[in-house]
């Protein structure tokens, strides 16, 4: 059954599993909307998108059933604001640290009283009707990215943040930010019980945890620990890996074809 609404879903104890769009095409971006993911993103800090790119593959996500996020590149007001007026269905925001930055993207994403989001949501009135004033603060899902020893210091007060829906953790840069090397499969004790610190706190204050991971086993893993969903890598690294997977079987066979000969 397609997930309708992320909030409600998680709230009933539901889990899902995010497809993650960072080749800007909307061909690709089909491809993972098509391929069976609970949820997807588009990624505009990492990923080679740009805001009309990001707009076009939006488009073709939603007509899809899956619910489309994006992560945006920075903690500032004017992308923020313009991506939610293209419709997506949430944000995820990198490198908020401290309560402060978890108060500046409430700012941004939520309309007056909670935030200051200026009002001109161009294609989000056509995608959800003429009530979105009334109905965004609420349907909106706004995630801060916890990634940093910081972030990690400062979690229950970003956590109390009125509008903030919940966090989405990134292990490359936690691991990074701890003195080891980046990974989306960490195997550091330190940054493991770290990850496995932010999911319990985080489901204590009831709110929303979210992570991106290296492999299936690990978005498993994951969700057996409490997050409630978990992204499978990028497309970038999905189409990489079955590339070279395909072509080292191919030198395989071809070598033992010529051997046998």
């Amino acid at each position: 059954m397609p997930i309708t609404d992320l909030k409600m879903h998680f709230a009933a104890g539901g889990t899902a599993v995010n497809g993650w769009c960072s080749i800007p095409s909307p061909v690709t971006a089909e491809i993972i909307g098509r391929a069976g993911f609970d949820m997807t993103t588009v990624d505009l800090q990492h990923g080679l998108i740009d805001y009309q790119t990001a707009l076009t593959m939006l488009q073709v996500l939603q007509g899809l059933p899956a619910p489309v996020l994006v992560r945006v590149p920075w903690n500032e007001p004017g992308i923020v604001m313009k991506t939610l007026d293209a419709g997506f269905a949430g944000v995820i925001c990198p490198m908020i640290n401290t309560v402060d930055d978890a108060r500046r993207l409430v700012q941004s994403a939520r309309y007056a009283p909670l935030g200051e989001r200026s009002f001109g949501p161009t294609r989000a009135n056509m995608v959800y009707g003429q009530t979105y004033a009334r109905t965004a603060n609420q349907a909106i899902l706004v995630l801060a990215m916890i990634e940093t020893r910081e972030a990690l210091a400062n979690l229950d007060g970003i956590l109390s943040v009125e509008g903030i829906d919940g966090i989405y953790v990134g292990p490359s840069d936690l691991g990074l930010s701890m003195g080891y090397e980046p990974t989306l499969e960490p195997t550091a004790t330190e940054v493991l019980d770290a990850i496995f610190d932010i999911v319990a706190r985080t489901r204590a204050t009831g709110r929303i945890a979210g992570i991106h991971t290296g492999s299936p086993a690990m978005i498993r893993d994951m969700l057996t620990k409490g997050f409630h969903f978990a992204s499978l890598l990028t497309d970038v690294r999905l189409f990489m890996g079955a590339l070279s997977r395909s072509l080292a079987e191919v030198r395989q066979t071809s070598a033992e074809t010529v051997k046998g000969y």
